[in-house]
């Protein structure tokens, strides 16, 4: 048999060009329309907030509140006497966010989206500054790069991290508003790049402040309150930065679906009680419920709130009597928290948007302006208008709180007066250093459930004064995190030149900026 050498060769060349056509289109054939190789950031950013946000709102909960003696324990009470191990979060789900964030930059620069690159550096800036404050020295310039064979991390200094964080503050606030691309998926701010801008610059200032005592902040805060248009920062309860929840599974506040005996394991502090009474300061209130045993209603007198001593042993503190009457011991003679994050098999009064995650409030805001203004850190307005600001926002924004959940008779106690400025304890008068401790007091009053910024701001500061409890494993309050087990086992290297660096893996070493 004869075959035709070109109708031979024209099939060769036909397959082959046919061929390079299937494999041409072969990609966009073969994609998974419900399986997409990329995610949009606006699909991306609602789950970063959320993950993240809760972890801090839980952290005050669990550590926060506890460690800065705002609450007490009374069943399990080892956070409360310091036996801290090895603290897996919030390091594990920021680094699992922080991969979808580098994403949300890349997607976005790609797109021209300039708007959603900045939020993403401001979100990113926010939860490394959370995360250095806890551990210290972190994996940041080669974190999350696993896809470029960087699968062992080296741990970055605090003091590059900061700066590469201020840095991050600095671009975010070039970027946000320079295009107009609406921000989709954002469940903090609803796509208010404004105020995305002001947070990015108040979280400035909460920086340079943490600072201070190794770096002078005065060039840089200045820079900020002189130019409101270019740096804007908060101006009011309106603008901080706060996660509000809904009503409905699983966006409701993460203490109303909690069990009652879990919420229960935390009351009120003797300390918080102690502070608020000799203050005669009404968020008492606010933050605490009557005892069991008072018989009170919503609200009651001032005697009918009971706070526990921090620190005892799981016994002493199930058992502790305030009355020192051991007839009258037991947990229906201390107060739980306030109603705002009551659990809603606790009382029928708990609502699921009552509490919402604080990340930076204004009355932090302009606390810290007060104490830069009496450090003359900052030239710009007075530091007593900036402390009376700082206090009448913290009464202002719990009385709204209370407004909305339907309490009135809480909300009407909260309206400071000048008759609470005039007390010899909260009067903006004295040396430097009384003046710097009734900001710093007032300051640790109103960063109550502030995930762990009171704790962190104490540590520079020592205001007000913590003192271990009576059964506590150390005779000191822990100043840091220690590092995951994990992060021992899995990037052992890394991890020992860190810990050489910076001192032990103990939560008695401290941080680069925490000079003591």
């Amino acid at each position: 048999m004869k075959f035709n050498i070109n109708y031979i060769a024209g099939l060769g060349v036909a397959a082959i060009l046919f061929l390079s056509s299937c494999d041409k289109d072969f990609e966009e054939v073969n994609i998974n329309p419900n399986s997409p190789e990329t995610v949009s950031s606006s699909l991306l950013l609602p789950t970063i907030i959320r993950n993240t946000t809760n972890e801090i709102s839980g952290k005050a909960w669990g550590y926060g509140n506890v460690v800065m003696q705002q609450t007490a324990k009374i069943q399990f009470t080892s956070e409360d006497r310091y036996n801290w191990g090895p603290e897996g979060n919030p390091y594990s789900t920021f680094y699992n966010s922080m991969r979808d964030l580098n994403n949300v930059i890349r997607i976005s620069t790609d797109a021209g989206q300039s708007n959603y690159v900045g939020v993403a550096l401001v979100l990113r800036a926010s939860l490394y500054s959370f995360m250095t404050d806890a551990y210290g020295d972190l994996p940041y310039v080669e974190a999350t790069k696993a896809k470029s064979e960087v699968n062992y991390p080296v741990f970055d200094t605090q003091e590059d991290i900061y700066n590469g964080i201020l840095a991050e503050l600095e671009e975010a606030n070039t970027l946000l508003g320079s295009t107009t691309e609406s921000v989709e998926g954002d469940i903090l701010f609803e796509g208010d790049v404004a105020r995305w801008k002001k947070y990015a610059n108040s979280l400035r200032l909460r920086i340079l402040m943490r600072l201070s005592d190794r770096m002078d902040p005065t060039a840089g805060m200045q820079a900020i309150v002189s130019d409101p248009a270019q740096y804007p920062i908060f101006t009011s309860n309106g603008d901080h930065a706060a996660l509000q929840y809904l009503q409905d599974v699983p966006n409701q506040h993460g203490l109303y679906t909690t069990r009652s005996g879990s919420f229960d394991e935390y009351r009120l502090s003797e300390k918080m009680e102690n502070v608020l009474k000799d203050l005669e300061d009404p968020r008492l209130y606010a933050y605490a419920q009557p005892t069991n045993d008072s018989g009170a209603g919503v609200i009651g007198t001032k005697d009918d709130y009971q706070g526990v001593p921090n620190g005892l042993a799981d016994e002493e503190a199930l058992a502790y009597s305030p009355s020192g009457d051991p007839a009258k011991g037991g947990s229906n003679f201390m107060s739980r928290v306030g109603y705002l994050w009551s659990c809603s098999a606790c009382t029928p009064l708990a609502n699921p948007v009552g509490a919402q995650a604080i990340l930076m409030s204004y009355s932090e805001l302009q606390f810290i302006l007060a104490e830069a203004r009496e450090r003359n850190y900052i030239t710009t307005g007075t530091a007593e208008t900036y402390y009376r600001n700082g206090i009448e926002a913290s009464f202002s924004y719990y009385k709204s709180r209370y407004e909305i959940i339907g309490l009135p008779q809480i909300a009407d106690k909260l309206v400071v007066g000048e008759s609470y400025f005039a007390q010899p304890k909260v009067a903006y008068t004295g040396t430097t250093e009384e003046k710097l401790s009734k900001i710093g007091d007032q300051k640790w009053l109103a960063l109550y459930f502030s995930g762990m910024e009171a704790w962190y701001d104490w540590r520079r500061t020592d205001y007000p004064k913590i003192t271990p409890g009576p059964a506590a494993y150390i005779n000191t309050v822990p100043v840091r995190f220690m590092y995951p087990s994990s992060v021992q086992s899995l990037n052992k290297a890394n991890y020992e030149s860190a810990i050489t660096r910076q001192g032990p893996d103990a939560i008695t070493t401290r941080v680069w900026w925490d000079m003591d």
